[in-house]
């Protein structure tokens, strides 16, 4: 593998990082925002986000 390729792979890497982060900040806004017009309570927003923690945990796992 060259350099290069080293290179590309580790930008798309973190591509896909960046990429899952700003989807679980979009999402739990989303959550939040929902649950501020009362249209879901705490707990059902409290397990949306922690599914998106999940989630960037997962994403970090992979990146590691």
């Amino acid at each position: 593998m060259s350099r290069e390729s080293e290179e590309t792979d580790e930008e798309a890497g973190e591509q896909s990082l960046e990429a899952t982060v700003a989807a679980v900040l979009r999402d739990v806004d989303a959550a939040y925002d929902d649950y501020e017009r009362g249209y879901v309570d705490a707990d059902a927003t409290l397990s949306v986000v922690m599914t998106h923690v999940e989630r960037l945990r997962e994403a970090q796992a992979d990146e590691d």
